[in-house]
């Protein structure tokens, strides 16, 4: 019957699923290493496993069936990759068979074979891989993949976490001292020095890299009229520029929310170098504020709506 479920493959899927954690050591989905990483899910888990998660990890979502000789090449390719990325994106497994409503949204996309995967990041979903492919073409597309996302600003350069140093090394480290008093004093060139030091000494020091930004935004901004600025926004909606100096303005006045929208929207209504232009701006100024502060997270998704 039509829209009816295929319970074999829907045991197969569920016996998958044991298999997989056996092998984590007995854990469920979402609380083990392997459940953690590789998951399957249903017509009525997608959307919590994958849409609501795609909003804080990616998720790469293999639709295959049993009866794919080329499903079971690439299947355990990217198992075997996600359990090495570690949580860095989340392998979704659908069995189109036992999930008729996933299988139909998947033709509605236009895709006729599997296997497929596609990429769900921030609740939008991109078509990736057609086809098998051995794992090194993977890995690579994979990585490929993740680069085209952080050069678009849909993801940050790495994981918060990942940065080194937390508020008491920085309280101690004689460079931040320094570049904090410069700041102080209003000695751009001096702060400026300072931060790029401790970057050259760790290039991925998140304290340095928001300290050069905030140093660049001040130059941007001492020359302005930050009224007339808004100003000329709001009579120039089309010039891209003048867009770009009204959001200093406000992120410098500490309206961060207001400066990226107005960012977004100047991508969303423009195309070739007006369009580039807005979105490495607000690139820019993304690193004012710590990657995981909800702000940044929600611009992000935003520029990926309207970039995609």
């Amino acid at each position: 019957m039509h829209g009816a479920v295929d319970l074999g493959a829907l045991q197969a899927a569920a016996r998958k699923q044991q298999e997989r954690q056996a092998r984590s050591g007995g854990a469920p989905a979402g609380a083990g290493a392997a459940g953690k990483y590789v998951v399957d899910v249903t017509d009525q888990t997608f959307n919590t496993e994958v849409v609501e998660r795609s909003q804080t990890v990616p998720v790469l979502v293999d639709f295959w069936a049993e009866w794919c000789g080329p499903c079971k090449q690439l299947g355990p390719v990217l198992e075997k990759l996600a359990e090495e990325a570690a949580g860095k994106w989340i392998l979704a497994k659908v069995d189109i068979d036992a999930n008729p409503q996933l299988a139909a949204y998947m033709q509605q996309m236009g895709v006729r074979g599997i296997p497929f995967v596609a990429a769900v990041v921030a609740g939008q979903l991109l078509p990736f891989l057609n086809g098998a492919a051995p794992e090194p073409q993977v890995r690579q597309a994979i990585d490929q993949l993740f680069q085209a996302l952080r050069k678009e600003g849909i993801l940050p350069d790495a994981p918060e976490g990942e940065q080194p140093g937390g508020a008491a090394e920085a309280q101690a480290d004689p460079l931040t001292q320094r570049a904090e008093e410069a700041l102080q004093r209003g000695d751009l060139d001096a702060a400026k020095a300072a931060f790029e030091e401790m970057l050259a000494g760790d290039p991925r020091n998140a304290r340095a890299k928001q300290g050069v930004a905030l140093v660049e935004l001040h130059r941007r901004v001492r020359s302005l009229d930050p009224e007339g600025a808004v100003q000329e926004a709001a009579a120039k909606p089309g010039d891209v520029q003048a867009q770009i100096r009204a959001a200093d303005v406000e992120m410098a006045t500490g309206r961060p929310e207001q400066a990226f929208d107005r960012l977004v929207t100047a991508v969303r209504g423009t195309a070739g170098d007006d369009r580039d232009a807005a979105r490495k701006h607000l690139l820019s100024l993304f690193e004012l504020l710590p990657a995981d502060d909800p702000r940044v997270a929600k611009a992000r998704r935003s520029l990926q709506s309207a970039l995609f």
